[in-house]
């Protein structure tokens, strides 16, 4: 966990249910227990993983390419990261807290300069969009490795979700929107489609730009107010 503005957010591989092995070097608050050899270990492999994937793409590494460019064996490997989802997710910790945090604090600037909640939604879906534009590949890599139980959610759409329903709440409190909708289906109806592999199918196998997406979901939101 790691706190801002007085508020805690996980870290994205305690979003997705990761347990402390995998997140103690991730984040900097909590105490580290690892041999300084292991600690150097996970971050070679973090750091082989990164140039591997930025130069032949996530979909076309192995953990066998990652553990032989890291210079370690698969078994310290896997010890660190079950399957390759789990090692993507290592990799966008921190640009996920990150994200949160600038989410944070745009909102809060947005509600002091009192702009009306449903324009903070457009930002924030806008802003989202783009977060996936550029880290699409490891999100999609992490949503297809890890296993979820029915009826369960990634906690990164959790906090989507939530995020949105706030807003949505906001904007009713603010009398900008009726209150007789059903917002938790709006809501998910709003974030369908930028769930990674979704929104992969827009833009690769339908065509669609991030400014037609952010435009249309904008679209959608400002509806809301007629």
């Amino acid at each position: 966990m790691f706190a801002i503005a007085g508020r805690r957010f996980m870290s994205t591989l305690e979003l997705f249910g990761m347990n402390d092995l995998t997140l103690t070097i991730l984040n900097p608050d909590l105490p580290r227990h690892e041999r300084c050899d292991a600690q150097a270990n996970r971050e070679r492999i973090l750091s082989a993983a990164a140039q591997l994937f930025a130069t032949q793409g996530v979909s076309a590494v192995n953990m066998a390419d990652i553990s032989k460019a890291a210079k370690v064996g698969q078994g310290t490997l896997y010890r660190r990261f079950a399957n390759k989802g789990e090692l993507c997710l290592a990799l966008m910790d921190h640009q996920m807290a990150t994200f949160q945090a600038q989410v944070l604090a745009q909102l809060g600037r947005m509600t002091r300069d009192h702009t009306a909640k449903l324009v903070q939604l457009q930002w924030f879906l806008d802003a989202l969009i783009h977060f996936n534009e550029t880290h699409t590949p490891l999100l999609c890599e992490a949503s297809q490795s890890i296993y979820f139980a029915p009826g369960t959610r990634p906690a990164p759409y959790i906090w989507q979700h939530m995020t949105v329903m706030g807003l949505l709440r906001g904007a009713v409190a603010a009398n900008e929107i009726a209150p007789d909708q059903d917002f938790p289906m709006l809501a998910d109806t709003i974030l369908a489609p930028l769930q990674p592999a979704v929104f992969r199918l827009l833009r690769d196998g339908n065509g669609y730009t991030p400014e037609r997406i952010s435009a249309t979901l904008q679209g959608l939101v400002g509806r809301l107010g007629d």
